[in-house]
C-alpha cells in the first residue's frame, strides 16, 4: 500500500472522532463535514510521513481548519430569521441528523460555546471534550501552551457560570421549568395550568399577558419553540435557551415562586440576547 493510500484508510478510521470534534467546535454538521473535506485535503497535500500519532495530527489539522470557520464566522453574523425557520423544520426532514447530533452534544452547551471567542472554543473543546495537550493547542492558536490553558480556563468558566440561588433551590426550580416544558412539548393544557401560577405574567417584547389559562393556552401555540428549547443557567437563574441545532433564537427568563411558575419574559431582540448571562446546567 502506497503512503497516500494508507493515509487514506488512516483518515476514514478516525473519521468519526474527527467529525465528532469538527461538529464541537463548529455546532453545524454540514460545516462539520465540510472542515473534514478541507482537512484531508490539508493532511494529503502535507502528507504523514514521520507522523507518530497520526490521529492526534489529524486533529490538530481539523482543529486549524475550524478556528479558521470560527473567525471567518465572527465577521458574518448568522440572520435571527435563518434560525427562525429552523423551527418549522421536522427532525425527520434533517438528512444529516443534525438535530440529534445537536442533543448527544448538548444544546445549551451548543450555544454557550457559540459565545466564546473562536480561539477559547478551540482550546475548550479540544482540551475539555478530547482531551488534547495544551502545547499541541497552542500551536493550532498561535498561542504558547501557558496562554493556550488561560483560554481553556476562561471558556470553563464562561460554560459553568454561577449560580445566583443554592443548589437546592436551583434544583427546584428546574423542576418546575422542567415540567413546563415537558407540558409544552406534549401539549398538555392540563399539565400546563398544574405548573403555572393562577396569576402567572407572560412578556413577550411590549405584549404582557395574564392569567393561567389565557397564558398556558397561548404557550400551546408554540410547540415548535418547545420542541429546540432546553434547559439553562439564565443570568444566574434556571430558564430556558430556545436553539434550533444549537443556534440560539431566544431565551425565556423564568421566575419559579411556591414551585410553580410565576412569570416569564422571552428575550428576541439580538442586542438583548447578547447581554444575557448563559452557562451549562450540567457542565
Amino acid at each position: 500500500m502506497d503512503e497516500r493510500a494508507e493515509l487514506a484508510e488512516q483518515f476514514d478510521r478516525a473519521r468519526g472522532h474527527l467529525r465528532a470534534v469538527a461538529f464541537r467546535m463548529l455546532g453545524s454538521a454540514d460545516e462539520a463535514d465540510d472542515a473534514l473535506q478541507e482537512a484531508w485535503l490539508r493532511a494529503d497535500r502535507a502528507g504523514a510521513d514521520g507522523v507518530a500519532n497520526l490521529t492526534g495530527w489529524l486533529t490538530t489539522i481539523v482543529g486549524r481548519v475550524c478556528l479558521d470557520v470560527l473567525r471567518a464566522r465572527k465577521r458574518r453574523p448568522e440572520d435571527p430569521s435563518d434560525l427562525a425557520e429552523l423551527v418549522t423544520v421536522p427532525d425527520a426532514a434533517d438528512p444529516e441528523g443534525e438535530a440529534v447530533l445537536a442533543d448527544s452534544v448538548g444544546l445549551a452547551l451548543l450555544v454557550v460555546l457559540d459565545r466564546l471567542g473562536p480561539a477559547e472554543r478551540v482550546a475548550f473543546v479540544l482540551h475539555d471534550l478530547f482531551a488534547v495537550p495544551f502545547a499541541e493547542i497552542g500551536e493550532i492558536v498561535g498561542r504558547s501552551p501557558a496562554a493556550a490553558k488561560k483560554l481553556a480556563s476562561r471558556a470553563r468558566a464562561r460554560v459553568q457560570g454561577a449560580a445566583a440561588v443554592p443548589v437546592d433551590d436551583l434544583g427546584r426550580q428546574r423542576e418546575v421549568v422542567e415540567a413546563f416544558l415537558a407540558a409544552s412539548r406534549a401539549g398538555d393544557l392540563d399539565g400546563l395550568l398544574a405548573v403555572l401560577a393562577p396569576d402567572v405574567v407572560r412578556r413577550d417584547g411590549a405584549t404582557v399577558m395574564r392569567g393561567a389559562g389565557r397564558v398556558a393556552r397561548e404557550t400551546l401555540t408554540n410547540g415548535g419553540l418547545a420542541r429546540v428549547a432546553r434547559p439553562a443557567l439564565v443570568d444566574g437563574a434556571v430558564g430556558l435557551v430556545v436553539a434550533p441545532r444549537g443556534r440560539l433564537l431566544l431565551v425565556l427568563r423564568v421566575e419559579v415562586r411556591d414551585g410553580r411558575v410565576a412569570a416569564f419574559t422571552a428575550v428576541k431582540d439580538p442586542d438583548a440576547l447578547s447581554r444575557v448571562d448563559l452557562a451549562v446546567l450540567d457542565a
